[in-house]
Formats: C-alpha cells, sequence, structure tokens
C-alpha cells in the first residue's frame, strides 16, 4: 500500500468509476424522461432525474471506485475464483442496499417525501433498475480489466484510433530485471517461483503509483516501465520508480524471507530517445513501441552485474539531471552488443 493514500493511479480508478456511474445515471434519466410514463409511485421528469443522477453518479462512484481498489490492492490477490465471485456477490447485494440509501436521500434532500424507505426500495419499477445497475457494474468492472490488460489509459487511446497508424513519441524506458533468477527457480520450484514473480510485481505496482509510470511489458522475471519524457522527467519520477520499488521490497522483507526464504532483488538499465508506438495484432490486439531505443536500455540493464550496478542510465538521461536526492557516477564509454559506437553509461546512487 503506498504512503499516500489517493495516488495517481487510485485517483484514475476513483475518477474512471465516477465518470462513468454519472454517465449511466444520466443516460437512464434521459431514457425514462423522454417519452416514457412512469409506472412506479414516485413521478419524475427529467429536469429532477437528471439533478439526481448528477448527485448520486458521484456517490456511487466513489464506493465502486475504492470498491475496485481494495479488490485489486488486496482481496484480488491470491485468491481462487469461487472466492472472487462470492465476494462480487456479497458486494453486488451491499451496493445495491447503499445505492437505496443514498437514492431515498437524495430525493428527500431535493424533494421530500412522506414514502418510507422500504416502500422506496420495492418500489413497481425498482427490479428494473436494480438490474440496470448491476448491468452497469458489471460492464464498468469489464472495461477496467481490459484497460488493465492492455495497460493504464490505452484502452481510451485505442478506442481514439491513436494507434492505429504508427507515431512517434519521445520516451523514457526502464527494463527492470530480477538478479540471480535462474538461481531462485531451481531453488523454489515453478510454481513458487512463479508466485515470487506475482508478488514482486504486485508490489511494482503499488511501488510505482505515483511515479506516472507505464507497465509496458511483462517478459518472464522481467518488467518494462515507461514514461513520456515530460511524465518520467517530472519530480524525477524515472528515478523514484525504482527506490520506491526497492523501499518496498526491503519494507516486506519479512514476507519474502518467511515465505521464499529470499529478498528478491532487481536491477535496471534506463535510457530515453524515439521510439514509434503503434496498435497490432488482429485477433489479439497490443500497443507496441518499436526503435533502438528499447534495444539500448535492455544492453544497459545487461551491464548491471558486470559493473556492479543497481541502477544504469545512459548519458542522455544522467544529462537531464541536477539532482541533490541521487548521484550519477560516470563509469565510461561500453561497448554494447548489438551497437557499433560505444555507449557512455552512468550508475545511479541514491543519496
Amino acid at each position: 500500500m503506498s504512503l499516500v493514500f489517493i495516488n495517481n493511479r487510485r485517483w484514475r480508478i476513483i475518477r474512471f468509476y465516477c465518470i462513468g456511474w454519472t454517465l449511466a445515471f444520466v443516460f437512464l434519466s434521459i431514457v425514462r424522461g423522454v417519452g416514457t410514463t412512469e409506472m412506479g409511485s414516485l413521478k419524475f421528469d427529467l429536469l429532477s432525474s437528471l439533478l439526481i443522477s448528477i448527485t448520486l453518479g458521484p456517490i456511487m462512484g466513489l464506493i465502486s471506485g475504492f470498491a475496485q481498489i481494495l479488490t485489486e490492492e488486496r482481496i484480488q490477490k491470491h485468491r481462487s475464483l469461487l472466492r472472487l465471485l462470492f465476494f462480487r456477490l456479497v458486494y453486488g447485494i451491499l451496493f445495491l442496499i447503499l445505492l437505496i440509501l443514498g437514492a431515498y436521500g437524495v430525493y428527500q434532500f431535493y424533494f421530500g417525501t412522506s414514502m418510507g424507505i422500504v416502500d422506496f426500495a420495492i418500489d413497481e419499477r425498482s427490479a428494473a433498475i436494480y438490474f440496470y445497475v448491476l448491468s452497469v457494474d458489471g460492464f464498468l468492472t469489464l472495461l477496467r480489466q481490459i484497460n488493465l490488460m492492455l495497460g493504464e489509459g490505452n484502452l481510451r487511446k485505442l478506442i481514439q484510433g491513436k494507434f492505429y497508424t504508427p507515431r512517434e513519441e519521445e520516451r523514457i524506458f526502464m527494463f527492470l530485471d530480477l538478479h540471480s533468477s535462474t538461481q531462485l527457480a531451481e531453488q523454489l520450484g515453478h510454481v513458487n517461483y512463479s508466485l515470487l514473480i506475482q508478488d514482486c510485481f504486485n508490489d511494482l505496482g503499488n511501488a510505482i503509483a505515483n511515479n506516472r509510470a507505464e507497465v509496458y511489458q511483462y517478459v518472464g522475471d522481467e518488467a518494462v516501465l515507461t514514461w513520456t519524457l515530460k511524465n518520467g522527467l517530472k519530480n524525477e519520477n524515472c528515478l523514484k520508480a525504482f527506490y520506491n520499488f526497492k523501499l518496498t521490497l526491503e519494507k516486506r522483507r519479512n514476507y519474502y524471507e518467511k515465505k521464499y526464504g529470499v529478498l528478491p532483488f532487481f536491477k535496471a538499465g534506463m535510457h530515453s530517445g524515439l521510439v514509434t508506438v503503434t496498435e497490432v495484432g488482429k485477433y489479439k490486439k497490443e500497443i507496441a513501441y518499436h526503435g533502438d531505443t528499447l534495444n539500448t536500455t535492455a544492453r544497459i540493464q545487461g551491464q548491471c552485474n558486470i559493473l556492479n550496478s543497481e541502477l544504469l542510465v545512459s548519458k542522455t538521461i544522467a544529462d537531464y539531471f541536477d539532482s541533490s536526492s541521487y548521484a550519477f557516477s560516470a563509469l565510461g564509454s561500453i561497448s554494447l552488443k548489438g551497437k557499433e559506437e560505444k555507449v557512455p553509461l552512468y550508475a545511479v546512487t541514491q543519496l
């Protein structure tokens, strides 16, 4: 868990659900309020219904957002499918109860009614509304899962067609690799090793939540992070991400040593440059980055063991910073596999 409760990732979740539920209730108001007649005891005109919708939408969005944060960070981790389904069932019942309380409170606040909350809950029109609400909840949850699979923010860009035609971007990339992975795999066995990787990458997600990092790929025991140049340099996000992850693992030392007998340690290489981003695949779509920048970053990461450094960066990255929090030690120009020219490298240490 992040030290800051509302970090960037959590704020995006809450914002998504607040907007989603507000639009869903506004849509329902328009459908019910234009050219239809209310069947229930409470009669709403279009304007009254819209007023309730824009008030109730953010309230239910906050509830859904916090529930999603709890699911992703605590409940979803290492839970069986049956337990997750049971949780969704319990959540659905509680959500409907909160919806009834919220809707009743909002209606009382704006218009007042002598109708009791029980009569309000079982009004003639209620069953259809409850079905609609549960359907919307399932749809928003599905969109959230698709967004997670594509990477934060990429679903919206994909729908907008931004990746259909290849385009160039200036980006920062970081390749994070688990140290002594082969030895750990032999020591732990395949299943426990996979569980270790799951735990590490879950902690990575929490650690970088406030550093504007995008997870581009997971490749075995390696994670590839990326930033736009602006987001990566702002507040030294690209450097903080590595040390936040390192700190998170250290804080969970007892957990890792008790469960796996080791404290995982990652080394990283970082570089920036021009890449091409595009949508690839017909039956399994993916957002892909192409260019020499990625190859160079991977080669830089591969020098970490040789140069005995936990974080190596190119001169391109080092030149961006004049930091009081990090020191950059020049290691000279190094020959990297597949590159004709030597690349100046710097070891980074936290002060």
